[in-house]
C-alpha cells in the first residue's frame, strides 16, 4: 500500500495556479518533515520546497522565486504546495517525499519515502 499519495496535478496555463496535496499514511506521520521535488524530462530531479515535522519552519528552493508555498495539516496527515504563476519551465513531475528529521532538508537522500509523483504540465 502507497505511504505517501500526491493528487492535484493536472494541465494549466501560463499564469494559473494550483494545488498539490500528499496525504501521508506514514506511522507516526506528523514526526516527518515533508518535502516537495519535481523531474522534467531529462533533468535530475531536483528540490522545490520542504517544511518541518509541526510546520514551523519552511524552505524553498531559488527558482520558486514567492511563487510557491508549502503547508502542512497534521490533523489530516496532508502536505499541500499551493503554487501560483505557475509558468512553462514548471512543467514536471512533482514528488512528495517524507524525511525522517524533524527539520525540512533539501538533498534527496536525506528522503526516506517517496510518493508515486503528480504530472504539472503547464501550457504558454
Amino acid at each position: 500500500q502507497a505511504q505517501l499519495v500526491e493528487s492535484g496535478g493536472g494541465l494549466v496555463q501560463a499564469g494559473d495556479s494550483l494545488t498539490l496535496s500528499c496525504t501521508n499514511s506514514l506511522h507516526g506521520a506528523s514526526r516527518y518533515a515533508m518535502g516537495w521535488f519535481r523531474q522534467a524530462p531529462g533533468k535530475e530531479r531536483e528540490f522545490v520546497a520542504g517544511i518541518a515535522w509541526n510546520g514551523g519552519l519552511m524552505t524553498y528552493a531559488d527558482f520558486v522565486k514567492g511563487r510557491f508555498t508549502i503547508s502542512r495539516d497534521n490533523d489530516k496527515n496532508t502536505v499541500y504546495l499551493q503554487m501560483d504563476n505557475l509558468e512553462p519551465e514548471d512543467t514536471a513531475i512533482y514528488y512528495c517525499a517524507a524525511s525522517d528529521t524533524a527539520l525540512p532538508v533539501r538533498e534527496t537522500d536525506r528522503y526516506d519515502y517517496w510518493g508515486q509523483g503528480a504530472q504539472v504540465t503547464v501550457s504558454s
